[in-house]
């Protein structure tokens, strides 16, 4: 019966120590209240002599009664607590990220892009509560993704991103242009841009510092993340026959002073993945600095369990007056 019970008033259970105080009046006064006779035989009154020492029954139904009545006082109730939350500060994100055939380098494994993907998917489950865009660039860029709340959607077009579906080159300033483009119109209190490459800019018709000063227009944060270990890399250098590439050992070369011009410029930051355990720290680290503000709202249920309890103090109590109006009633 007090199985998950909560009491509403438990200082009323003080009261129970009023029970030992009147079991000690009752032993106390017990014999003034019985009468004596003094007879040469006690042999015709056995059967009464018997109902005389279960007289006390009376009394332990009395006192059981009250500790009903003092538990019901005490307000037992079961509580039932049920949440709600909403987002109090969205956040848009685009994961811009580079196609270029230096992303096939195995400096990462298995190479770069697919260690990037992994990655990047895991962050996009971290983050439930945002809506996240894609966008792919190489020699130019396009959106893969216009940004959306499904994480499915998200998660499909981001294990889809692969080398050879733009022509190849690394145009940082067309990738993050792409992504300003994205994210100019939305309404989200904050707008943040994840830009990722392993190389130097070397295509496209736009500027990264163009790019980038649209970034400053439009209130975007830019995190810049370059990708490729310190030195060497075996990289795609040539193709074979059968279309496939050649690999070599070519010197990773990544413009870190762009990247990190353009996070300052844009009140982000920018980060250096040499490793696959150091680029899953990096997109940790960017998922602690971008928090989304979370309103939650619970609600309570109560339901008052005391009915019980005044129940059972009311069977006692007429238990008792039953026994005492019949059985008891030549020893009242």
């Amino acid at each position: 019966m007090l199985e998950n019970i909560e009491f509403a008033n438990p200082g009323l259970f003080w009261l129970l120590l009023l029970l030992p105080l009147a079991i000690l009046w009752y032993v106390l006064t017990r014999k003034s209240q019985v009468a004596s006779l003094k007879i040469s035989s006690t042999k015709g009154f056995r059967t009464s002599n018997f109902l005389s020492k279960l007289k006390p029954l009376l009394f332990v139904l009395r006192l059981l009664a009250l500790a009903a009545v003092i538990t019901a006082l005490a307000r037992p109730q079961t509580k039932e607590v049920s949440t709600r939350t909403k987002t109090t500060k969205g956040i848009d994100i685009v994961m811009a990220i580079d196609v270029s055939s230096s992303m096939l380098a195995r400096d990462l494994k298995p190479n770069r892009l697919d260690a990037l993907k992994d990655v990047a998917e895991d962050f996009i489950r971290k983050r439930p509560n945002d809506r996240i865009g894609l966008v792919a660039y190489a020699g130019e860029s396009y959106t893969k993704t216009p940004i959306t709340s499904d994480k499915s959607i998200v998660l499909a077009a981001l294990r889809d991103i692969d080398y050879g579906q733009l022509e190849d080159g690394t145009a940082i300033g067309m990738g993050l242009a792409t992504s300003v483009n994205r994210l100019k119109e939305s309404k989200a209190i904050s707008k943040v841009i994840i830009l990722l490459t392993d190389g130097v800019n070397n295509a496209g018709f736009i500027e990264p510092q163009t790019a980038a000063d649209l970034a400053v227009e439009y209130d975007i944060k830019t995190y810049t993340i370059g990708l490729g270990t310190n030195g060497n890399a075996l990289t795609p250098i040539a193709y074979k026959r059968d279309g496939t590439f050649q690999f070599g050992m070519r010197q990773v070369e990544i413009d870190e002073g762009l990247l990190q011009d353009i996070a300052d410029l844009t009140g982000g930051k920018y980060f250096r993945a040499t490793d696959n355990d150091k680029l899953e720290e990096i997109y940790d680290e960017i998922n602690k600095l971008e928090k989304t503000e979370i309103e939650e709202f619970k609600y309570t249920k109560y339901e008052e369990k005391f009915r019980p309890w005044v129940f059972l103090a009311g069977i006692l109590l007429l238990l008792e007056w039953i026994l005492r109006a019949t059985i008891f009633k030549s020893f009242i």
